[in-house]
């Protein structure tokens, strides 16, 4: 398995890398964000290993950037942040797993190679589709019964969210976290904006119903006909 870690600390990545090594793996490192994401989006990896706080570019904004580009390489997340908050930031952000340091190989070994055989078995996802709404990953392309929509970066993150969780009522703070990064409701109407943009947007291909508003709990998107 060729694994990528991404980490600053030098007693860590000697410590990681023996212990792959010594397993029969091939890992390389990156001592910062910038460089992991380089690495982690111009070679193949079975798995990222990824500290969160690194130089020059922070390990979920590299994450972040890394599931931009449609990638779904394993990331197993490894940081001192040990607040639960914190684990859930980094699980949201696209992480697959998530372990504190100090840590023992013996488990980082375990979490890393049920990682790679899942990578493995599940191939890339690069669509997704809703009824007859389809969003290519890759392309970032979205058609509506064969129609072309063409959205915003934000429209297409809130529609992406809300495609990968359909015919479930999505709260607002869901979409907040998911789609702006705040973990506070900001008391905007900017969901509100981005949904009326959005289905403007199908009215004009005759779709107008296709996003739900439940009144006191969020939105639901309803596979179209």
């Amino acid at each position: 398995m060729k694994i990528l870690l991404v980490e600053d600390d030098t007693t860590t990545i000697e410590y990681v890398v023996k212990g792959f090594i010594e397993q029969g793996h091939n890992i390389e490192t990156a001592s910062d964000g910038h460089q992991g994401l380089l690495l982690a989006t111009s070679m193949k990896y079975d798995l990222l290993i990824l500290d969160r706080m690194l130089p020059q570019l922070d390990g979920l904004k590299l994450l972040a950037a890394l599931r931009a580009t449609g990638s779904q390489t394993p990331v197993l997340i490894l940081s001192a942040l040990s607040h639960v908050d914190e684990r859930v930031k980094g699980l949201r952000a696209g992480g697959d797993d998530y372990m504190t340091k100090p840590f023992a190989f013996s488990e980082l070994l375990v979490r890393a190679e049920k990682l790679m055989q899942r990578g493995l078995s599940q191939p890339a996802e690069t669509e997704l589709s809703v009824g007859n709404l389809v969003m290519e990953l890759l392309t970032r392309k979205v058609t509506l019964d064969g129609s072309e929509l063409m959205l915003q970066p934000k429209e297409f993150q809130l529609l992406k969210y809300l495609m990968e969780h359909p015919n479930q009522v999505i709260s607002r703070t869901l979409l907040f976290e998911a789609v702006w990064d705040y973990h506070f409701d900001p008391r905007t109407n900017v969901i509100d904006v981005h949904i009326a943009k959005l289905r403007r947007k199908f009215e004009e291909l005759g779709f107008g119903e296709l996003i739900e508003t439940v009144r006191g709990a969020g939105y639901r998107l309803r596979e179209g006909h």
